[in-house]
């Protein structure tokens, strides 16, 4: 055939086809012919796409196959399968040879080990205004609550008197559970009263993602069309919550289905800066944590979704190792790669959020018996410490590669567009990169010997296909009955088009995907031979956001300083092909003046706590813990 690929697309796209839909877009033309069948014709428009050969006279035998498959598709679809089956398929991180520590024997796993020594506000009056510790870490509410200084009841009203007087300008909060905070937060303070104390975070009020289930309040997942979606049950970390005396008081907003910020209800924003985004998806517990408007919250990373609020507003973020906290009763985006994690003041409170939540509950089968274990003595200096020299060293806004000659009117638009912000991005980078030179030098005088390591070398940007196939599935049937209409025009979010052309993203190449990535896990169990935990700037050209969350490995993410007001404005968002930033939400920082920028540590496979014990240390030691928005 002499028709070129582009020029294929571009006829598509004139016929009313979305240029994003691959070879399957056949099925749907069939489906539509009266006789519904499959013709030698469409497998040479198909084949065009898949770029594979074809010859005529295999076209006879393909014939046959297909129509068969097109009707079994139709039985699969008559099953009408919820997001909450998983596929029989598990994703496992851990390389050949390697397994999770086991607990040791007698241990009490719901324990820290060790924390902190108690903190100072605990020697002190409380004010009469609790405002005035709104700001303050988990850790130091558990021990105002464990001390009586306070009640459980009188923070948990504080603090929902704070959501509902910020929302209207932030837009966080889907809904305040009010009825079922005051009850929890009465029952945590009699408890407390007889000298019975669940753990460090007995009647400390937090706030969940709203795509976590909740028995009588709306799960709503962010998405127009979901406003009164009503699932009963408590998801599992609301349950281990609720047996650690925590007080849940919001159910905080997503991006619709998980993508970005913009959900039903608006934007959220960035309590730094109001009239910035608070990136996503996990965008309601980033902006509520920051702002002081509850103790601690839940989120969820896919690829960058408690990464890019953690960095945008300034809290501290724990993406734990996929398959360390069970996702029984949260909304399924990608069942290899969706991990729910803690966004907190502090890198104590993430790990002890952690130690309540960790472990499996006989529901998740990607849950792995692991072991975590909080020590806030644990001697971080017998840690080997790598880091990516290139992303410190390095500008990683790289220059627009050249137009190509036969490019299209968007094509050309999108190239002008980012040869455009390529100044802005490149001052605003410039700016940054003395915030990460900053911590070369914290670390060199905590006295850590930074080993320099880099990536190992894979088509990571291929393996995007994974995500794009498997949130596909996960919410077929809004793309088969239209009701992806409504996601589109409540938040402008690009999932209707992403999972139409998912739909015909071929089962070879997403099992080759998969191939790759486990080659990938391999390269760096090898890479973590050499060194125990890794850090990084938070973005930077490694795109270690969406690299680390293709292995598994968990990250946590600090606050590394406050731009100043001489920092550039923040640089426009280029999207399309060759994007700035990290993929799945955490997009690009440039956040402006007076606003965060961060830090990431990378760690081993379940190896959450030791990597928890560097940035605590860490965080001690650069002085940003007290950072907060300048809000009353």
């Amino acid at each position: 055939m002499s028709l070129d690929r582009r020029r294929f697309l571009n006829a598509c796209s004139s016929l009313g086809f979305a240029s994003t839909l691959l070879p399957g877009v056949l099925y749907t033309i069939a489906a539509e012919a009266e006789d519904a069948k499959i013709t030698a014709a469409l497998i040479d428009h198909a084949a065009l796409i898949a770029g594979i050969p074809i010859e005529p006279d295999q076209k006879a035998a393909m014939l046959s196959i297909l129509n068969t498959n097109r009707k079994g598709f139709d039985e699969l679809r008559a099953l009408n399968m919820p997001n909450s089956v998983p596929p029989a398929i598990i994703f496992d991180p851990m390389p050949p040879g390697q397994t999770p520590a086991s607990p040791p024997a007698g241990a009490d796993p719901r324990k820290p080990l060790r924390v902190s020594p108690a903190p100072a506000i605990a020697g002190k009056d409380v004010p009469k205004d609790l405002n005035e510790i709104a700001f303050a870490t988990a850790r130091e509410l558990g021990e105002l609550v464990r001390r009586k200084k306070v009640s459980s009841l009188n923070l948990t009203e504080m603090y929902i008197a704070r959501l509902k007087k910020y929302d209207p300008t932030l837009h966080f909060v889907v809904t305040i559970t009010e009825e079922r905070a005051l009850a929890q937060a009465k029952e945590a303070d009699k408890e407390v009263a007889a000298g019975k104390f669940r753990s460090r975070l007995h009647g400390v009020p937090w706030g969940g993602k709203d795509l976590l289930a909740v028995k009588g309040y709306p799960t709503t997942w962010g998405a127009g069309g979901f406003e009164h979606q009503m699932i009963d049950e408590d998801a599992a970390v609301v349950q281990r919550l609720d047996a650690a005396g925590a007080v849940l008081i919001a159910k905080l907003s997503l991006g619709s289905l998980a993508q970005g910020d913009r959900w039903f209800g608006g934007q959220t924003r960035n309590p730094w800066n109001p009239e910035q985004g608070s990136s996503g998806s996990s965008a309601g517990p980033g902006s509520a944590t920051s702002a002081g408007c509850v103790g601690f919250s839940i989120g969820s990373e896919t690829t960058g979704s408690i990464s890019g609020p953690s960095t945008r507003c300034g809290v501290t973020g724990l993406r734990p190792t996929f398959g360390f906290v069970p996702r029984t009763g949260a909304m399924t985006l990608a069942w290899s790669l969706d991990k729910l994690g803690p966004l907190c003041r502090s890198v104590e409170d993430c790990a002890l959020v952690m130690q309540a939540i960790w472990g499996p509950d006989g529901q998740d089968q990607a849950c792995a018996n692991a072991w975590f274990q909080w020590n806030a003595e644990y001697d971080w200096k017998k840690l080997r410490v790598g880091y990516l020299k290139d992303d410190f060293e390095m500008p990683w806004v790289q220059p627009t590669p050249p137009l190509v000659a036969d490019a299209t009117p968007e094509e050309k638009r999108a190239y002008e567009r980012r040869k455009a912000s390529e100044p802005a991005q490149m001052a605003s980078r410039e700016y940054d990169r003395k915030f990460d030179l900053a911590a070369l030098e914290v670390f060199k005088k905590m006295g850590v010997q930074l080993i320099p390591v880099a990536f190992p070398e894979f088509p990571y940007d291929a393996m995007r296909g994974i995500i794009n196939a498997e949130s596909a599935a996960a919410f077929d049937w809004l793309t088969l009955t239209g009701r992806d209409k409504p996601l589109t025009d409540a938040s402008g979010s690009s999932w209707p088009n992403t999972w139409r052309g998912a739909r015909f993203y071929p089962a070879v190449e997403y099992i080759q995907a998969n191939r790759a990535r486990e080659l990938a896990i391999r390269a760096f169990a090898k890479l973590y031979e050499q060194v125990d935990v890794i850090v990084t700037p938070t973005s930077g050209p490694s795109n270690q956001v969406a690299v680390t969350n293709q292995t598994g490995h968990p990250a946590v993410i600090v606050p590394n300083g406050l731009r100043g007001a001489d920092a550039p404005a923040t640089p426009a968002v280029v999207a399309g092909p060759g994007a700035v930033g990290p993929a799945g939400g955490a997009g690009n920082q440039g956040g402006g003046p007076h606003t965060p920028v961060s830090l990431t540590f990378l760690g081993g496979l379940y190896k959450d706590a030791e990597t928890c014990a560097l940035a605590h240390a860490y965080q001690q030691a650069a002085g940003f813990l007290k950072l907060h928005p300048p809000l009353a």
